[in-house]
């Protein structure tokens, strides 16, 4: 199902998907049984239930290849939980790294980081240009519960210096991307977003995943889902 609730995606850079995940919700809910839910984040890697759902014909990677094409494949995973416990804010940014295999030097890749025990570089920007990112909502996000944020048409600017971050978000249109259980939203990955701490913190498990259509150049592999 495919509710754009006003958000048009190559305008704004975000598009509701409406209920996209409530028919595999179960499985997913399955598949993430025993992560910890008392991290802020927790990055995924080797669960095999994942990968039928994630495929470009599965029930959530369909999304991101409605965009990216049937060459779409999941890049990295992340399990988001804020709750009462896990209540942060997160200012305005851009996502800019990649989960790699290992550690190369290849020009235009870096700086390099180790996050989660596995390989982070910030690649050419034109890359992640070409990627999207997908957000699968097992709880309902009400605006009291801290939303994603995202600048309108942020994603058509580049790659913004850090200086300049909350200036380009000031001249954008605020958007909220409110969800229920079982929806899922799909973003342009440079897109600025940002979420405040909830006002009502409750659980709002969010399984976030990059997609992209093409491999690394210079030896570069991706590491994967």
């Amino acid at each position: 199902m495919n509710d754009r609730s006003n958000f048009d995606f190559a305008i704004d850079g975000a598009q509701l998907f409406k209920g996209a995940l409530i028919p595999c919700k179960a499985k997913l809910e399955a598949a993430l049984v025993g992560l910890p839910l008392d991290e802020a984040g927790t990055r995924i890697r080797n669960i095999g239930a994942l990968y039928p759902l994630l495929a470009s014909d599965g029930c959530i990677g369909a999304v991101a290849a409605s965009v990216l094409g049937e060459q779409s494949k999941p890049v990295r995973a992340i399990l988001f939980n804020k709750s009462s416990e896990t209540n942060w804010s997160l200012a305005w940014h851009q996502d800019r790294t990649i989960c790699v295999k290992e550690k190369r030097q290849v020009h235009g890749f870096g700086p390099w980081t180790v996050k989660g025990g596995m390989h982070h570089v910030a690649p050419r920007f034109e890359l992640l240009e070409r990627m999207v990112t997908l957000r699968a909502h097992l709880d309902d996000v009400p605006a009291s519960n801290a939303p994603l944020l995202i600048a309108s048409g942020s994603h058509t600017r580049g790659l913004i210096p850090v200086g300049e971050v909350n200036a380009v978000a000031k001249e954008c249109i605020t958007r909220t991307c409110l969800a229920e259980a079982g929806d899922i939203w799909l973003y342009a990955t440079p897109i600025l977003h940002s979420s405040d701490a909830a006002e009502k913190p409750s659980s709002r498990r969010v399984l976030q995943v990059d997609f992209v259509a093409e491999p690394l150049s210079g030896g570069l592999e991706w590491l994967g889902v």
